[in-house]
């Protein structure tokens, strides 16, 4: 306060207190997750969701058609390659249909964990700024994926309908699935926001440890080719029980219940790891960024 300020202060009577009435100070150790602070930020996760969604098609030629040309070049590509030159095996399945639908959780996971990674360093306005949980921040990444998701299920529809293969009622379990690769999205997307900020040759790193994740993922091959014997060590990726599920669940075919327990086992498990281990981080965020 200036010198004017405090001679007015005490001409009127006032006084101010000896120590300040709030200290805002760095969180120590592992503090809890305060889940409810960011219930009660719910509508700024909503603009930011929002803000995220409109910033990734602002100003570009083909807008939301970018949704659907993520998953379905690689689709075609596969296709041809593996599926008519290399005649990769789909359980019987035509293997365009067999690939999208593995492509389609494969590809929103990719693209939720990539926007979340880079989320917090993209806001180091906000940040510095204004409170708010910060976790609102890779959260938003991950939701705002989701749109691209439900754009491009649409083609999967269409590829259902092509090759005649019949809905059933485990359709149902891709409502669950969907949720389940959401969490493990924030779980991860989590983990390397708060990393990112420190170590942020992660940014260059993460592309090529993805695409690297996909060829240890049955996205191009069905799970029944790895050897039974060999067969545990697949199912140690967790989005093994995932892309499994959502053919099962596409396909009418029986889910590999191993395989889906351990998914889920793991995304509870990342997901309350990698919140503890952001908010360890998020005390130096303005600092760093």
């Amino acid at each position: 306060m200036s010198a004017p300020a405090i001679a007015s202060e005490a001409a009127s009577g006032l006084s101010l207190p000896e120590r300040p009435l709030i200290t805002i100070a760095p969180s120590r150790g592992w503090v809890a997750l305060d889940l409810a602070d960011i219930w009660a930020h719910r509508e700024l996760l909503y603009f930011l969701t929002w803000r995220d969604i409109k910033i990734r098609y602002k100003q570009t030629a083909l807008g939301a058609i970018w949704a659907l040309i993520q998953p379905l070049f690689p689709m075609l590509i596969f296709t041809l390659f593996f599926g008519r030159l290399a005649k990769m095996p789909s359980d019987g399945i035509p293997y365009s249909v067999f690939a999208y639908a593995a492509l389609l959780p494969w590809t929103y996971f990719a693209s939720a964990v990539g926007n979340s990674s880079t989320s917090v360093i993209g806001s180091s306005n906000l940040i510095t700024r204004v409170y708010f949980p910060r976790m609102i921040i890779p959260a938003a990444g991950v939701l705002a994926a989701l749109v691209d998701f439900a754009i491009a299920f649409a083609l999967l529809g269409g590829l259902m309908l092509w090759y005649r293969i019949p809905v059933t009622m485990s359709a149902l379990m891709l409502l669950p699935l969907i949720a389940l690769v959401t969490l493990l999205s924030l779980g991860f997307g989590l983990l390397l926001a708060g990393l990112t900020v420190k170590y942020r040759d992660l940014r260059h790193a993460l592309p090529f440890l993805i695409q690297l994740w996909m060829f240890a993922t049955p996205v191009i091959y069905p799970a029944s080719l790895v050897p039974v014997k060999w067969r545990w060590v697949l199912s140690l990726n967790p989005l093994t029980g995932v892309i499994e599920g959502f053919r099962s669940a596409l396909f009418t075919r029986s889910f590999e219940w191993n395989s889906l327990v351990f998914s889920v086992a793991f995304t509870f498990a990342m997901l309350v790891f990698a919140a503890y281990i952001f908010r360890r981080q998020e005390r130096v965020f303005a600092d760093l960024i």
